[in-house]
């Protein structure tokens, strides 16, 4: 992890009101650094995927988690300079990797980060991190109190039946470990009701039937980024407990 922030702006010139804007709204002193990469040469880019800590005195349930891309052009003296929040760290990846950054430099793994619990948590976040613009994020929340969760509920572009599907991410503190899960759902109103109840197990996509390929590879993806053989992990098809209803407080570093 890496706490030190500096886009190194001071003789350039943002390109547009909305570079401006996005600057002066965001008080680095407010963010941990997650994971940063930068270009060569002469740092034309900066990616960037922090937690605000400012969110925990804001709105109950907003989203934590910050992207920003900084794109320099160095002949002209000028910048571009984009943020985007988000619940989950994938939904932020995959916002930087669509902007130009590889994903691997960006990747949460070791050290004090929270760890996948299992290979259908890996083959979830990679495929959100791929997933290109083929998700419209509708809403999130957050929450790290009991459950200590995020959700990101999207429009899927590419499903045929079930389009809404929900992106739901459940953190076990005393492991240091979190799970991620896929939901499908008919429309919007029948996601949010799940959310509400929590009656029934969360309706997963009929292909994840088969987690054959997704899930060597998700391993190999995992052992190489911890730099480690991976351990075993929960069965797939183990049950999933059903959790219960979110109840909205202050958010708290909830990566760490």
């Amino acid at each position: 992890m890496n706490d030190i922030l500096d886009f190194g702006l001071d003789d350039l010139a943002p390109v547009d009101d909305d570079s401006e804007e996005a600057m002066e709204a965001l008080w680095t002193g407010d963010l941990t650094v997650l994971s940063q990469h930068h270009t060569t040469p002469n740092g034309s880019h900066s990616f960037v995927l922090a937690h605000d800590q400012s969110v925990t005195w804001g709105i109950p349930g907003e989203p934590q988690l910050v992207a920003i891309a900084v794109a320099r052009d160095l002949r002209q003296s000028t910048f571009t300079f984009e943020t985007s929040h988000h619940a989950t760290a994938s939904f932020a990846q995959n916002w930087l990797a669509e902007r130009g950054c590889p994903l691997e430099p960006i990747a949460l793994r070791g050290g004090d980060y929270i760890q996948p619990a299992d290979d259908l948590t890996l083959q979830v976040e990679q495929q959100t991190q791929k997933s290109g613009t083929r998700y419209e994020v509708l809403d999130t929340y957050t929450s790290d109190d009991n459950p200590s969760e995020a959700w990101t509920l999207v429009n899927d572009s590419q499903a045929t039946q079930a389009p809404v599907r929900l992106f739901y991410e459940e953190w076990n503190h005393g492991a240091g470990t979190y799970t991620m899960r896929e939901g499908v759902f008919p429309d919007v109103g029948v996601a949010q009701t799940w959310l509400a109840e929590r009656s029934e197990p969360l309706p997963e996509p009929p292909e994840y039937s088969d987690h054959n390929g997704a899930v060597v590879r998700a391993r190999i993806a995992l052992s190489r980024s911890a730099g480690t053989s991976p351990t075993p992990q929960t069965g797939l098809d183990a049950p999933r407990a059903t959790a219960a209803a979110p109840v909205q407080r202050a958010v708290q570093g909830r990566l760490l």
